[in-house]
């Protein structure tokens, strides 16, 4: 019944949730506004590529570049939020977008008109019920940013903290409900003529981006995000959230702490404050790796303007309207992935593809994996500039029409804020490498095992056809250690540990077996790791080690490792 009820909601009622039946019910019957609206959005976009054709005829494609560039920015403004956030998401993708576009596209994430004053005022007031003087002590007169859904104001409470005031632009609603109700429209028509084999699911993506959008111009949904994401980073020194001033916040106005920093954008203003543009990029791409793998609620839109550098060289995230959660079997998938693609295992990264339901079980894998090898063969030895979601994806386009590759809803958002991440990366220093900085984490994570699933995914790797892997283990040690800020020790008490628990019994005597596997005693692969950790291991930390990990092991277990023979009991 609940469902049946919600159907009826019309668009220009409180629409809590995003609901594609109810939005397509209502424009179906008022089809001239679902027309129309299609008809400004041609035509806008009709004109524009007549002006670059006409450009190209007449020769002056560079005489008028800057001019198309400031023309394209100004349609995606006037065609409203939904056309903003694509503008904002290729604002960050410098290999795919001029960089005169660029340019102007960049002014979307923070530099949009802002809306009346008055009307801002009056909607702070209504929400809080109180006046704007009864709430803040000083408050700007102009905002010192406008967005795609919403305003900010600089302000300071009475109590004497300097906070950020967000104020949602008003009858988003309506604009919301049309342009998803015509993108969806549009995905069911335009999908057999894509490059990409998205078949069906490209309008779960456009619903998978309608429920984000409706999330995000929740404002008390996002600050119940800020308080989840700051716990998950709490001990993290390297990323900071802004507090959230419950007393302050409403369902369209959220005030939180004010962030002083630079845009990742802003290459100049980087280097006055002193700060390493790579150590950015860095703390950017980690952070981001721990929120997909580690705690598997990310930001899905780390667009330039919601991210700044701090003094300190903390990263500060500023906009939590748009978040999703992964399960932790996703979580530990896509790491297990990473490390598939780094050991050339095109045979298990198949399979991966199918878990994640990039391919549907009944696919017959086997001819995939000489594909899968011949476009992911030279990834990892390129630079970021060369090995990017743009070019894989050119690299793809062949085997999408030869295999049935698709892209699952979900992983619409992971994909965008991946995309997102690499785009900055390009955008600070083209020749900086994501998997130098990802690799040694994803090593760490696994080599670590903090968790049951975890360990499963590390004897997965380790382990090939039921032998075990040398060289593999020795990578992952290597590049794990290629970290400065990276202590075995700690891993290795971990690894003690577990080798010592009932749950270890499987890899005790698989690593008895490997150590004697061949009939030959591996003394010349336990040298070369040896000589890989020695430095690392120092005998007396090492037998520091030894006895803490002994010592959480019961009488019983320890009886189990080491049997007592009958005649001593």
């Amino acid at each position: 019944m609940e469902r049946e009820d919600r159907s009826q909601e019309q668009p220009d009622r409180p629409m809590r949730r995003y609901d594609a039946g109810a939005i397509a019910k209502y424009y179906r019957s008022r089809p001239w506004m679902a027309l129309w609206r299609a008809l400004v959005i041609v035509w806008g976009f009709a004109g524009f590529l007549f002006n670059l054709k006409w450009d190209e005829w007449t020769k002056q494609v560079e005489k008028n570049k800057f001019k198309r560039a400031n023309q394209l920015r100004e349609l995606l403004t006037n065609l409203g939020p939904t056309f903003i956030k694509v503008g904002q998401a290729l604002s960050t993708r410098p290999d795919l977008i001029r960089q005169n576009f660029l340019d102007e596209l960049i002014k979307l994430q923070d530099q949009l008109p802002p809306f009346d004053n008055e009307l801002a005022f009056s909607i702070i007031e209504r929400e809080l019920g109180r006046s704007v003087e009864e709430i803040y002590q000083e408050i700007s007169p102009t905002p010192v940013a406008a967005a795609s859904l919403g305003q900010v104001y600089r302000a300071s409470l009475y109590s004497g903290e300097e906070v950020a005031v967000k104020v949602q632009r008003p009858n988003l609603l309506p604009i919301l409900t049309l342009d998803l109700y015509l993108m969806r429209w549009g995905a069911t028509w335009i999908s057999p003529w894509l490059p990409l084999n998205l078949g069906h699911d490209l309008t779960l993506i456009v619903d998978e981006f309608g429920i984000k959008l409706f999330e995000e111009i929740d404002y008390l949904n996002e600050g119940r995000n800020a308080e989840k994401f700051a716990t998950n980073f709490r001990d993290d020194s390297t990323v900071k959230v802004p507090a959230i001033y419950w007393r302050y916040s409403s369902l369209r106005v959220l005030t939180l702490e004010w962030i002083n920093g630079c845009k990742l954008t802003d290459t100049k203003t980087l280097c006055t404050a002193g700060l390493d543009a790579n150590k950015v990029i860095e703390t950017g791409v980690i952070s981001g790796l721990r929120q997909l793998l580690e705690h598997g609620f990310f930001h899905a839109d780390p667009h330039p303007g919601n991210l700044f550098a701090m003094a300190d060289g903390k990263m500060a995230y500023i906009d939590f309207g748009m978040m999703d959660q992964l399960d932790e079997d996703t979580k530990e998938t896509i790491a297990a992935s990473v490390v598939h693609l780094i050991n050339k295992d095109y045979l298990e990264l198949a399979k991966v593809f199918v878990k994640l339901g990039f391919l549907t079980p009944d696919v017959d894998i086997m001819p995939i994996v000489p594909a899968l090898e011949q476009v992911l063969g030279e990834a990892v030895d390129q630079k970021v500039g060369d090995f990017n979601f743009k070019t894989i994806t050119d690299k793809f386009s062949d085997l999408m029409y030869e295999y049935p590759f698709r892209v699952p809803a979900k992983f619409a958002l992971i994909i965008r804020s991946l995309v997102t991440q690499e785009g900055l990366a390009l955008t600070l220093n083209p020749d900086f490498k994501i998997v130098e900085v990802s690799y040694p984490y994803i090593a760490q994570r696994l080599l670590k095992g903090e968790s049951k699933a975890m360990r499963r995914r590390l004897i997965e790797v380790l382990f090939k056809d039921g032998k075990f892997q040398w060289q593999r283990l020795e990578n992952m040690i290597a590049i794990a250690r290629s970290d400065d800020n990276f202590d075995l020790l700690p891993t290795a008490q971990l690894g003690l540990q577990y080798l010592l628990s009932d749950e270890g019994k499987f890899l005790r005597r698989q690593l008895l077996l490997a150590l004697t596997e061949d009939d030959r005693l591996h003394t010349a692969e336990v040298q070369r790791l040896w000589d890989l950790v020695k430095d690392d291991l120092k005998p007396k930390r090492l037998w520091d080690v030894a006895l803490t990990s002994l010592s959480t092991i019961s009488t019983e277990g320890i009886a189990s490792i080491f049997p007592i023979p009958t005649a001593i009991k």
